[in-house]
């Protein structure tokens, strides 16, 4: 049985404890989906905004990370959403992992003719591949690089580290950085 380790966290705002305790109960319903998994983290960041209470959930699964986020006028609301979120990605998560232990469902084996395209079409799939060099580069020149392509993101090889990074470009329209941790 998965233990859970859940923090709750506060960022200009004072999180009281029957937040603590509604953020604790939400997120601990997600127990009885993590049977599967020795060690899971649940991390609640609950902050104030612009008069918005944001509530983001982060659901770490022995590597695999989930993630909800929801802003609303009620931190209470805002941690339904954010749970709802997660619960949707799980759904989904869990059904994926299912096909590939399992297998494919006989009528979705080639050559049936009950196979339709449009559960084919429902579910996102890689439809292009591409294969570049990384040339190294300071993660300026790689920000210099992704506005010049005019994408919102770009992955290098930085000439820093000496390994490969992604230069992304956020909402706010600040430049976000992805650095691997092993």
């Amino acid at each position: 049985m998965a233990s859970m380790n859940t923090i709750v966290k506060g960022k200009n705002l004072d999180v009281t404890p029957a937040l603590r305790s509604y953020a604790e109960k939400k997120v601990a319903k997600f127990d009885k989906y993590l049977s599967d998994h020795k060690q899971v983290t649940a991390e609640v960041m609950l902050r104030t905004e612009r008069e918005q209470h944001i509530a983001e959930i982060t659901l770490d699964l022995s590597g695999l990370i989930l993630r909800g986020v929801s802003k609303t006028e009620d931190m209470y609301a805002s941690v339904d959403a954010a749970v709802e979120r997660i619960e949707r990605q799980f759904t989904k998560f869990r059904t994926k992992i299912q096909k590939k232990f399992q297998g494919p469902k006989i009528s979705e084996l080639p050559g049936d003719a009950g196979s339709g395209t449009q559960a084919d079409s429902a579910e996102p799939r890689i439809v292009r591949t591409k294969r570049f060099a990384f040339k190294p580069m300071a993660v300026e020149e790689a920000v210099m690089q992704m506005e010049l392509l005019g994408h919102d993101f770009f992955a290098f090889l930085n000439s820093g580290t000496e390994e490969v990074n992604v230069v992304y470009k956020r909402r706010d329209g600040n430049y976000g950085l992805i650095e691997p941790e092993f």
